[in-house]
């Protein structure tokens, strides 16, 4: 059974820091700050989040459901990536099951234990478990802001 994600006081702080971090362009293997307006008070919110890079595509992928980052961006298609002083306006495209298993299937052998633990499945399992599993794990390609988002 996948554990459940709880925002604890441990969570906040270490996402303090790794935001601090960030900021000040320590690079954090894939780790960025993602900046999206909030669905209900339209200001910006930020936290660090993985960018996944896979055959060449980009994609936000979140281990921990659908927290406020994804509902964020779920109702703004759109956000802004910083890495240092670099700010990248990005769109999204959020994938359907049957499309995020694959890239799903293909990243979580890299990911760390401590989120493997928030999935049902192993990198061995069979693609169609990936696809009863991705529903609980929004998956978004990256797109830039000025490219077509047509699907």
């Amino acid at each position: 059974m996948p554990r459940t994600y709880r925002i604890t006081p441990f969570v906040r702080i270490s996402n303090a820091i790794v935001a601090a971090l960030l900021r000040r362009g320590v690079k954090l293997g894939g780790m960025a700050l993602l900046t999206v307006p909030g669905r209900k008070t339209g200001q910006p919110r930020t936290t660090p989040v993985t960018l996944l890079e896979l055959d060449g595509e980009r994609w936000l992928q979140s281990p921990f459901g659908e927290v406020n980052w994804v509902r964020n961006l779920r109702a703004a298609g759109r956000a802004t990536l910083m890495r240092g002083r670099h700010a990248e306006p990005i769109s999204v495209i959020e994938l359907s099951p049957a499309e995020a298993a694959p890239v799903l299937k293909g990243a979580l052998a890299s990911f760390p234990s401590l989120v493997k633990s928030y999935f049902d499945v192993t990198p061995d399992s069979p693609l169609e478990a990936f696809e009863r599993e991705a529903p609980r794990h929004p998956m978004f390609r990256v797109v830039a802001a000025t490219a077509p988002t047509n699907q």
